[in-house]
């Protein structure tokens, strides 16, 4: 078990998990564990597994092998109900923040409230307001999703999914397609919001430099597997080749700018002359 968590709680424990789409193998035998009150995120390429391991900690997916803990309890081995209570102590931002187009800014946070609670309208009014004013959005609450720039859309989307005060928090490319501006709030939201929850967070992203100003640690996965791990200063460090690719963006390396291939010569139409 890859464990950064000594002397703190876990919260998270992957042991030994794989899980395939069909024949299609997606992780390979994975072990991490992730402490209260941590931001850890995920990184790798497309395809390599990161969301979903999200799915399996949400208790969406089962694991082919091994077994997905959250509070200590095997997600896959929970019944309906059980299922439903743990997974009302998680929150979800989805990619692009899938927010519902149809209800307002305030509704969209509500909405769980009035979902999973039996609070009256006027506390849920009070509280839908707070956490619109974590995300600097109150003045806001009327203003419906097409009325929103993107940055702002990811804040509503980050206000719903903080909106039952949950134990974990899970982000899903937070910050794809943001502008600069947007992105750096958005990044110190997440630090914030998670350590005035006393919360825990999980985000999966290609942004390798805004996470690392904002995680306690990093795991990195390729083709199913954890490659490598470690706080964000190893990271930026670290000589393995993969780790060093992707943190510095480079073009070759052991993720090949081209797709395997002839060589152009045999390809072209037209040959060399003699």
């Amino acid at each position: 078990m890859i464990t950064h968590t000594a002397n703190q709680q876990t919260l998270v424990e992957i042991d030994d998990v794989s899980f395939a789409y069909g024949k299609r193998p997606i992780l390979k035998g994975i072990n991490f564990s992730i402490a209260k009150g941590q931001v850890v995120a995920i990184m790798g390429g497309s395809g390599c597994g990161k969301t979903t391991l999200l799915r399996l900690i949400g208790g969406q997916l089962r694991p082919s092998k091994g077994n997905v803990k959250v509070a200590g309890r095997v997600m896959h081995e929970l019944d309906r109900d059980e299922l439903y209570r743990m997974r009302r102590r998680m929150g979800m931002l989805f990619q692009f923040g899938a927010l519902f187009t149809d209800l307002s800014v305030f509704d969209n946070v509500a909405f769980q409230m009035r979902e999973h609670t039996d609070l009256p309208e006027s506390l849920i009014r009070d509280l839908v307001l707070m956490k619109l004013q974590a995300v600097g959005l109150r003045g806001a609450h009327a203003l419906m999703p097409s009325e929103l720039s993107g940055g702002m859309a990811r804040r509503v989307a980050l206000a719903r999914a903080i909106a039952l005060d949950p134990m974990l928090i899970m982000y899903d490319e937070p910050f794809a397609g943001l502008d600069p501006i947007s992105l750096g709030v958005v990044g110190n939201l997440i630090r914030r919001l998670n350590d005035a929850l006393g919360a825990t967070s999980i985000v999966v992203t290609h942004d390798v430099q805004e996470s690392l100003k904002i995680v306690n640690y990093v795991y990195f996965v390729s083709e199913g597997a954890i490659v490598a791990h470690g706080t964000p200063n190893q990271m930026r460090d670290s000589e393995k080749e993969f780790v060093h690719q992707f943190v510095h963006g480079e073009e070759d390396g052991p993720v090949p700018f081209h797709y395997p291939g002839r060589k152009i010569a045999d390809d072209l139409m037209i040959k060399a002359h003699a």
